[in-house]
């Protein structure tokens, strides 16, 4: 059966509607019954429970499991405004945490991972959302954070999933979730408003309660590092084999994490379908909700059966086809550092486009994006000279190393002309692409083609306003 889809299957190595494969640096829609999140459709289904007469000691019960993690204290006070309020920011967290049950799954790591880190963009009529997935292997600055016994990190550049490793070292979800907030609302000007994150036991115990997810992988898999032995075609998995198959990275499609967050996406899909057909009875509805619940952690705004069957309310109500599953544009580090082949670089401005967007509650269709990812062009395809216009001696060279650092070409730093009130992005005509990526680097960067610009080159000015700390 390779290649074909039908619906509540997952075949490995496609994303999108049914037949349709996607760019890894594309997005893609859920199918027309699906849902954002599986936990969605479980939450929403307590009600039936209270409707049919249970006891509401299992209300109780249920929303005893879920633990509350305060990140407020932790975030610090230089954080991103909310550009439309009334929208939220949620960031969603699968922990591959090695405690207890979940030790099986790899003692070499000694503190929590991030094996999936998305935000759900909720905007303020509620008419559409968007889950974007940021891809794991994102190489970006973590900034400091809280780590264990009062030590804090350095900001440094590393995978974006270490930022909740870092924060984990303590222990606690509290630090781990707000190393990652820190770390996301720094690279995309989104304010975070809430979290949640679901281990991997909890993943196991909802498939277990459904009898099952049915997937239908093209091509057998076998990977010991996932604990995964399956053969191709159309099959239903238990919890562990599920957990291994939305895992497994190598040996799948192109090995990358791209393909990853593609099939985790389905396979969400998938569960929260299922979950819809099949929670009709007290029995399975509890058993799944004990999963879910036991193995959930949300701050205190959404740490409570009610806060979720809130928001699962409000989400109900979003036409399907305006429900939307992206990644954040990106391609192999590779093109601009061809000794490092085990990371990605987010692409601009498509990367910052996309954010801006989400910001200011402006929707964008899988069609856009996946339109203008198309336009790529490499930072070390840049070519950018640095010149300082604020007077202050060094300026221009503390962001041409910034630049550098990032990947592009810095052909020399100066000073300019003339001091400046403002910074300035200018390219001759033909490198309006360049500029554009160097512009949207910046904190309310623009850039403008003037025929009488340095041939050749992006020209960037400096200006009092650009603090170094600022360049992305």
């Amino acid at each position: 059966m390779s290649g074909t889809r039908r619906r509540g299957r997952t075949p490995a190595g496609t994303t999108g509607r049914a037949g349709e494969r996607t760019a890894g640096r594309g997005g893609t829609r859920l199918t027309r019954r699906g849902r954002i999140l599986a936990w969605g459709a479980g939450v929403t289904a307590v009600v039936v429970l209270g409707v049919g007469g249970v006891g509401a000691w299992i209300y109780q019960d249920l929303n005893d499991n879920i633990n509350r993690a305060d990140v407020d204290d932790k975030l610090g006070e230089n954080r991103p405004e909310n550009l439309s309020p009334g929208s939220k920011n949620i960031m969603l967290v699968g922990s591959d945490s090695r405690d207890g049950a979940n030790a099986k799954y790899g003692k070499d790591l000694t503190t929590m991972q991030s094996d999936t880190l998305m935000v759900l963009h909720i905007p303020a009529d509620r008419k559409w959302a968007a889950v974007v997935s940021f891809p794991r292997d994102s190489y970006v600055e973590i900034p400091a954070c809280e780590m264990s016994e009062g030590k804090k990190s350095s900001p440094h550049k590393a995978k974006i999933n270490e930022a909740f490793a870092l924060g984990g070292t303590s222990g606690e979800v509290a630090n781990a979730a707000a190393c990652s907030i820190k770390t996301v609302e720094a690279h995309t000007g989104l304010r975070i408003d809430n979290f949640m994150s679901i281990d991997f036991s909890g993943f196991k115990g909802m498939v277990d309660a459904l009898d099952g997810i049915e997937v239908c992988p093209e091509q057998a898999i076998k990977s010991d590092k996932a604990r995964l032995n399956m053969k191709a075609g159309c099959q239903t998995v238990d919890g562990e084999t599920a957990l291994g198959y939305v895992r497994v990275r190598y040996g799948v499609g192109d090995g990358s994490d791209i393909g990853r967050i593609g099939r985790q996406q389905e396979f969400m899909n998938a569960l929260a379908e299922k979950a819809q057909k099949k929670l009709t009875s007290p029995d399975a509805l509890y058993g799944f909700m004990q999963s879910a619940t036991k193995s959930l952690t949300a701050d205190p705004g959404l740490a409570g059966i009610k806060p979720l069957y809130g928001l699962a309310n409000e989400l109900k109500g979003i036409p399907s086809d305006r429900l939307a599953f992206l990644t954040v544009p990106n391609y192999p580090r590779e093109a601009d550092v061809p000794t490092d082949k085990a990371n990605v670089v987010w692409q601009y401005p498509q990367a910052a486009d996309l954010f801006t967007a989400l910001a200011k509650d402006q929707e964008t269709t899988k069609d856009q994006l996946k339109a203008d990812v198309e336009k790529l062009v490499y930072a070390s395809q840049t070519r950018v000279q640095v010149l300082n216009g604020t007077g202050i001696g060094g300026r221009a060279a503390e962001v041409a190393e910034k630049l550098r650092q990032a990947g592009y070409t810095v052909t020399g730093t100066g000073n300019a002309p003339a001091t400046v009130s403002k910074t300035t992005v200018t390219a001759p005509p033909g490198l309006e692409q360049q500029a554009a990526a160097i512009a949207s680097r910046l904190p309310g960067g623009k850039a403008t083609s003037d025929a009488s610009a340095a041939a050749g080159v992006v020209t960037l000015v400096v200006g009092p306003e650009l603090k170094v700390g600022d360049v992305a």
